[in-house]
Order: structure tokens, then C-alpha cells, then sequence
């Protein structure tokens, strides 16, 4: 079984409990609704869960960039991360929608599937307002448009400004949001839902294959798109769109400052300015304490980050990838709340050995056989 490194336990320790948190918020809409209204009422779970995630990839998706110092790798390391197990989920849900056991989003049928699939498998159906085969693959869409910006950054040398990419995209999320409330991608414009995820592979497959000036420009491109598919195409709102990329970059100036590249002040300043932006980007009593908490919650682990977590904790982390996708699927299957939870551990586990470990593996072979010259 794999084992974080002890220096990313405090980020497995984070994955781990906030996967939990998205479960037990559709489990407490399922099966305890007049309970869990109260809950939600005070708090989102889910929103608390799904942040502290984007905080997480914020703080270690630019490390990772980094380290490897190469963008094929990079978008191969993503692919074998995160394909495998998205598509076998996909697959699993459409068997059981034909074996009756699961009902489909009725949006579905009213696109035609290449187009749906294009968009999921590209992970960018929610900015392109395409249903989604699993619906909490919505945060797959801010994480793709996040790697193409923070791809387009390294390839023009400018991820270290990440503090103040921070705090612009805070600011820019309140003026837009209060300009342009509404997604402008809207309808059901098959023609751009196909044009666009096109373009976007395009742009990853010339940064990764090309070289100079060419593989520059495709990032640049890249990082072009994948922005302005957030601020035109955000489902929930530009606002709150961009606030999720603002939150994701102030994850980096937390790294960036441990890693003495900026003074910690200007990234505690760079994190509160976010934090104080995000918290009026919903009007929803609940929304404002779950990114507070979650805020908090990371920089606890943050705080804490040098001394040993729990090794089960650290391996929920791990797994929490299976977690977070196969709960959805689950709670179609097995309506019982007991059995659910006690289903939905072993079951990650066992995908995550099964699928997410081998292609991990796979994808790490690929990276050190292709790896470029230096």
C-alpha cells in the first residue's frame, strides 16, 4: 500500500476527513433530509469539504509542477492520476442506469452523448454547462482549469507571483460577480461545448509534445482557456467561479511562503484578502462558516504540518480520490445508511488498489522512460 511521504501526511490528513465531509452531506441529504436541513442550515459540510480540497491541489499542484520541471510529465502524471478511475466510474454508472439499479440525470438525454462525453472525460463539462455523468465531477472542472493556468505560469516563468494572482482573481471575483452574476456559456450550444474541450486538449497535447516558442504559446493558450472558461462558463456564478481559482492560488502562496520564494506576510495577507472576498460570494447562511472552517482547517494542518498524523488518517487521505467519486454511485445502490458507510471504505480501498495504484504506477514508468533531456 502506498504511504505519503511524511511531509504531504498533513495534506492526506486534510483529503482524507474532507471526502468524508462531501459524503456524509449527500448521505445526510438521502437519508435523513429533515435532519440534516437543520445541519445545512448552519453549515455545508460539502462546501467545507470540496474547499479544503482546492486549498490542498492549490498547495501542492504547482510542488508537483515544479519538482518534475516538465510539463509532459506533469499532464502525464495527471492523466494516470486521474483518468483511470473517472472513467471506470463513468462506465459503472452507465451499466447500472441499463441494468435499472441507477437513475441517470435526466439532462443527460437531452445533449447528444459524444458531446456529454467529451465534456466529462475532459473533466470540463461544468464550465461548458454539460450534465455530468457523476455529479460531483463539478470540482474536476475548476482543478482542469486550474493545472492549465498553472501550467501556462511555469512555461512564462511567472508562478511565483501567486500571492498576487491570488489577490487580482479575489478582486476581479467581486467586481465580476456583481457585473456578470450569470454564466454567459449557457443554452445548449453543442457546437462550442465541442470547439472548446478540443481546443483545450490541443493546447495540452502541444505543451506537452512541443518545444520553444510553440509549446509556450499552446500553455499560454491553455492557461487563456482554461480562465475564461471560469469566469464565462461557471455554473454557480463568476463570483463564486473565480473565487474557487483565487482560493486554489492562495494554497500556493502558502507553499510559496514555506518555501521562503515570498515573505509570509505577503501570503497571509494574500489569504485573507481571499478569504474575506469568498465569504460573501454565496448568499446562503451556511456557506460563509464552511470556507471560514475550511480556511481554518487548513492552516491548522498547515501549523501542524512537522509532526506525525494518525497513519489510517494519512491512508484515508490516500484513498479519498475513490472515496470522493464512487459515494454518489453508492447511495443508489445500497439504500440503507449503515450499510452504506460500511460498504464505502472497503470498496474505495479496493479501487484504489485495483485501479488508482496501478495506473499511478503506470503513468510514474511512462514519465521516467519519455522523460525529456535536460
Amino acid at each position: 500500500m502506498f504511504r505519503a511521504p511524511a511531509r504531504l501526511a498533513w495534506l492526506d490528513a486534510l483529503r482524507g476527513p474532507a471526502a468524508l465531509a462531501v459524503t456524509m452531506h449527500h448521505a445526510g441529504w438521502t437519508f435523513v433530509p429533515e435532519l440534516w436541513a437543520e445541519v445545512d442550515r448552519r453549515i455545508d459540510l460539502g462546501t467545507w469539504g470540496v474547499f479544503v480540497f482546492f486549498l490542498v491541489s492549490g498547495y501542492i499542484i504547482p510542488a508537483s509542477l515544479e519538482r518534475r520541471g516538465d510539463v509532459r510529465a506533469f499532464w502525464t502524471g495527471r492523466a494516470f492520476r486521474l483518468l483511470p478511475l473517472l472513467v471506470s466510474a463513468c462506465c459503472l454508472v452507465l451499466l447500472l442506469a441499463l441494468a435499472g439499479v441507477l437513475p441517470l440525470e435526466p439532462q443527460l438525454a437531452e445533449r447528444p452523448l459524444p458531446v456529454v462525453a467529451l465534456g466529462n472525460l475532459t473533466m470540463l463539462q461544468e464550465l461548458l454547462n454539460l450534465p455530468a455523468v457523476i455529479s460531483v465531477t463539478w470540482t474536476l472542472s475548476y482543478e482542469m482549469a486550474f493545472y492549465l493556468i498553472s501550467v501556462a505560469l511555469f512555461q512564462v516563468r511567472q508562478a511565483g507571483r501567486s500571492a498576487e494572482i491570488a489577490v487580482v482573481l479575489a478582486l476581479v471575483a467581486v467586481g465580476l460577480g456583481l457585473l456578470v452574476p450569470q454564466t454567459m456559456i449557457g443554452g445548449r450550444d453543442d457546437v462550442a461545448a465541442v470547439l472548446l474541450p478540443v481546443a483545450v486538449v490541443a493546447a495540452v497535447a502541444v505543451t506537452a509534445l512541443g518545444h520553444g516558442r510553440v509549446r509556450t504559446a499552446a500553455a499560454v493558450a491553455g492557461g487563456l482557456l482554461g480562465l475564461g472558461l471560469v469566469i464565462l462558463g461557471s455554473r454557480a456564478g463568476t463570483w463564486q467561479g473565480v473565487i474557487i481559482l483565487a482560493t486554489m492560488f492562495a494554497g500556493t502562496a502558502v507553499y510559496r511562503a514555506e518555501q521562503g520564494a515570498v515573505p509570509r506576510r505577503t501570503a497571509a495577507v494574500a489569504v485573507a484578502v481571499v478569504l474575506v472576498c469568498g465569504l460573501f460570494a454565496r448568499d446562503e447562511p451556511s456557506w460563509a462558516p464552511a470556507i471560514a472552517l475550511a480556511y481554518g482547517a487548513f492552516g491548522l494542518a498547515f501549523a501542524l504540518r512537522r509532526r506525525a498524523f494518525p497513519r489510517w488518517l494519512a491512508w484515508l487521505g490516500v484513498i479519498s480520490f475513490s472515496v470522493y467519486l464512487l459515494h454518489p454511485i453508492l447511495l443508489h445502490v445500497i439504500p440503507d445508511p449503515v450499510l452504506y458507510f460500511l460498504a464505502l471504505i472497503p470498496l474505495s480501498a479496493m479501487t484504489y488498489r485495483l485501479i488508482e495504484a496501478p495506473a499511478q504506477r503506470l503513468g510514474k514508468r511512462l514519465i521516467a522512460g519519455g522523460a525529456e533531456p535536460r
